[in-house]
């Protein structure tokens, strides 16, 4: 057994097709298929069941688990002797979840590429639960989540706090009221939320519960886009976070923005790494980047 036919069971298991885990592992698919067959030999198990659609074993399932773990060891060993030589260099695989990453990262990947000019910055866009399976399984470095983040194994290094504001469609009676908004103002109001499995959904779910607030019947968005085109064409209001309509992002003449009275519902953003990382130290810098966010966008918070 050697550690390139566990990569090779496992990108098996990530691809559950042998053609794409070959070409993730850049092999022919004949050779993953043999080495494959000869770790089962040597196992005296199958690992695989090779029907129309890629299956794993029970035992398959619980080898791939274990060989997670190893890998990550491995590239843990090999990380220690990356940071011995250049701590700055390598590759860094950061994580973000998708009603975050495309408003953060325009205001900082330019600071982490100036700060950071000899690190490879690989971005991974996920929903939190993919995220943190990523960041134990050691696939990812890091990921910037929303607290709080239950998880003792884990470093929470906090950085912002950013408040939502209320997105109304242009000639609702909500749109002419003076601001800041109290939050009883949206009593009795429909909310237009994202689907299962964002964390924005929860903390939304959170303000309605406060408000007094339903939920909008049959429709759950998919991206905070497919929300904002929603209250655009009348279907409700929603709350959106700050970043997410503030420039770079375009406004639209159709939605008016509310900003609510303190303390205005917000959610507090962080940066996540493994507490037995090697990368912690250069982890802590990037911590200080993603800090800079402009002060009008968010209120940062003490690490």
């Amino acid at each position: 057994m050697n550690l390139r036919d566990l990569e090779y069971l496992v990108a098996v298991a990530d691809h559950r097709h042998f053609g794409r885990a070959a070409d993730a592992c850049h092999v022919s698919q004949p050779t993953l298929s043999t080495q494959l067959k000869k770790l089962e030999t040597e196992l005296g198990v199958d690992l695989v069941e090779r029907a129309r659609q890629v299956v794993l074993t029970e035992p398959g399932e619980r080898v791939v688990e274990r060989a997670r773990a190893i890998l990550a060891d491995v590239d843990a060993v090999r990380g220690i002797a990356r940071q011995a030589s250049d701590p700055r260099a390598g590759t860094l695989r950061l994580g973000a979840f998708p009603t975050i990453a495309p408003y953060l990262l325009p205001h900082v990947v330019p600071h982490l590429r100036h700060e950071f000019a000899d690190l490879e910055l690989h971005l991974v866009e996920e929903k939190t639960p993919v995220l943190l399976d990523r960041l134990g399984a050691g696939r990812i470095d890091a990921a910037v989540l929303a607290m709080p983040v239950p998880d003792e194994s884990l470093h929470v290094e906090p950085l912002f706090r950013e408040d939502f504001v209320l997105a109304v469609p242009a000639g609702h009676h909500l749109a002419g009221l003076p601001e800041p908004l109290p939050l009883s103002a949206l009593t009795g109001e429909r909310m237009l939320l994202l689907d299962d499995g964002h964390c924005l959904r929860d903390h939304a779910l959170s303000v309605c519960r406060l408000a007094g607030i339903r939920e909008q019947p049959g429709f759950r968005a998919t991206s905070l886009e497919t929300l904002r085109y929603m209250v655009a064409a009348g279907a409700g209001v929603t709350l959106l976070p700050r970043m997410a309509v503030e420039p770079p992002v375009a406004a639209s003449e159709s939605i008016v923005l509310k900003a609510f009275q303190a303390p205005a519902p917000a959610r507090e953003i962080a940066l996540v790494w493994r507490r037995s990382s090697v990368r912690a130290p250069l982890l802590a810098e990037v911590a200080a980047v993603l800090r800079r966010v402009p002060a009008d966008l968010v209120t940062p918070l003490p690490g």
